[in-house]
């Protein structure tokens, strides 16, 4: 095709053109697309956005999105502070609620993946099924494989999208904390989550994802 391996010359009309994928993508873009389309290479392509990411991200920044950077991909944001005015112009309807049993699940998981379902159900002394469920429609974690053991369970992580909603670039940047283990004298499940369990709501900002989402 016509487009492919465009050749571009100088660091600001490299940035621009960067900036103007982002922009009309509207969804995370690998950085191998990018430096395939602009005809560099993709550590430098990545070192580049990520020098991008500083400028936009700044405290100082009068911007009013974010560039993130994850480990493959790179996608813009818009900022947290602005989400109201966002929402009102676009009518977008507030969302994106989690519940205290889905956010446990999610630290749980988040800390200590990969992990098996029946590893969360110890942790937390109850079946974690329905908030599993609700943050596998999410797409806050989902399937990597399965365990080498003994009827195969399925393995869970968190995704990128956990990654965008909670506005980290890696999980290298969650508040440290020991490592959620079950403890010994852990009896079993005793109890069930459920819908009627989602009370207790703990709120997500969803503006910037909600126009993402729609890719």
């Amino acid at each position: 095709m016509e487009e492919k391996n465009l050749q571009i010359d100088g660091l600001k009309n490299i940035e621009g053109a960067i900036e103007a994928i982002l922009y009309a993508a509207g969804y995370p873009v690998k950085y191998a697309k990018i430096a395939e389309v602009l005809g560099l290479d993709v550590r430098n392509t990545k070192k580049i956005i990520e020098h991008m990411s500083e400028e936009f991200n700044s405290e100082k920044s009068k911007r009013g999105i974010n560039l993130l950077v994850f480990e493959e991909t790179c996608q813009f944001c818009t900022k947290e502070q602005y989400a109201p005015y966002i929402r009102e112009a676009l009518g977008i309807r507030r969302g994106g609620n989690l519940s205290a049993s889905s956010m446990e699940v999610l630290a749980v998981v988040a800390y200590n993946q990969p992990v098996t379902r029946s590893f969360v159900d110890q942790v937390r002394g109850v079946d974690s099924s329905y908030a599993f469920n609700s943050l596998i429609d999410k797409a806050l974690i989902e399937a990597c494989g399965r365990l080498d053991a003994p009827g195969r369970p399925m393995l869970y992580i968190t995704t990128e999208k956990f990654l965008r909603v909670f506005g980290i670039n890696s999980l290298s940047e969650l508040p440290a904390t020991e490592t959620m283990l079950p403890p010994k004298e852990e009896t079993p499940v005793i109890a069930t989550d459920s819908e009627d369990d989602e009370g207790g709501e703990v709120s997500i900002e969803e503006a910037e994802r909600e126009t993402a989402d729609a890719e």
